[in-house]
């Protein structure tokens, strides 16, 4: 017999979302779209990005008002799906 599986947040919360590709693509328009769809758009000031040291990769944080773990299961495959993105925490 299975346990059901018990989620670990309880939504709606704040969760952090971060994305890292190459800076000469433009990973923060591509981070902001894909959380459009899944109507998570972040308040501006929830948005942080930054270069790397050498300014070859450009990371990009959000914290975004989750409703389910539904909603953060379909943006984590959205971004893992998108060749530009080359990491996703």
């Amino acid at each position: 017999m299975s346990l059901p599986e018990e989620d670990i947040f309880q939504f709606p919360c704040r969760f952090p979302i971060k994305a890292m590709g190459l800076a000469s693509e433009d990973i923060l328009g591509l981070f902001s779209e894909i959380l459009k769809t899944y109507d998570a758009t972040p308040h501006p000031d929830d948005i942080v990005w930054r270069n790397s040291g050498q300014g070859k990769y450009v990371s990009v944080t959000a914290t975004i008002h989750a409703t389910s773990r539904e909603q953060l299961d379909n943006i984590y495959q959205a971004l893992h799906k998108d060749d530009r993105i080359r990491y996703v925490l």
